[in-house]
């Protein structure tokens, strides 16, 4: 087990599957995590919100888990609308690194089989994604049709 690190990211499980949106400020993390939630219990699939802003990583027994600092449990802020509370668990395992895309030039095709190292050189595989993608788990679980299952 390694010491936790804090980063800067928006985690959160849809049926089982642990997705990390990892990015800069502004990217659009929280409002893309926000939407795959909503999504996700549209149609029926268990979605809750691990932590938004701060997550807690840590390398434990060979997988990555997401933590939430207390202080933060179930809120995430939805940029220029607000803090909102959400249904959240305090933690859960991480599969996917999501990480913004580039809608052109030579970064347009992202590598195949593309890797994150998130904690103490534990990697996780990337998705890639536009920060105004309109049905962002959609194009997820095209790409990892594990997603949901």
């Amino acid at each position: 087990m390694s010491a936790p690190v804090n980063v800067h990211a928006t985690a959160i499980r849809i049926n089982g599957t642990g997705l990390l949106f990892s990015g800069p400020s502004g990217w659009g993390k929280s409002m893309l995590a926000f939407t795959c939630l909503t999504e996700a219990k549209r149609i029926g699939l268990d979605a809750v919100l691990v932590a938004d802003d701060q997550v807690f990583l840590e390398n434990r027994e060979g997988q990555i888990i997401a933590r939430r600092p207390d202080s933060i449990a179930g809120l995430i802020e939805l940029r220029g609308t607000g803090i909102v509370a959400l249904d959240s668990i305090a933690e859960a395992a991480m599969h996917f690194a999501i990480l913004p895309g580039s809608a052109s030039g030579e970064n347009r095709l992202p590598p195949e089989n593309e890797q994150m190292e998130v904690a103490s050189g534990f990697l996780l595989p990337v998705i890639r994604l536009l920060g105004d993608t309109r049905l962002p788990l959609a194009v997820l679980m095209a790409k990892a049709p594990e997603i949901g299952r």
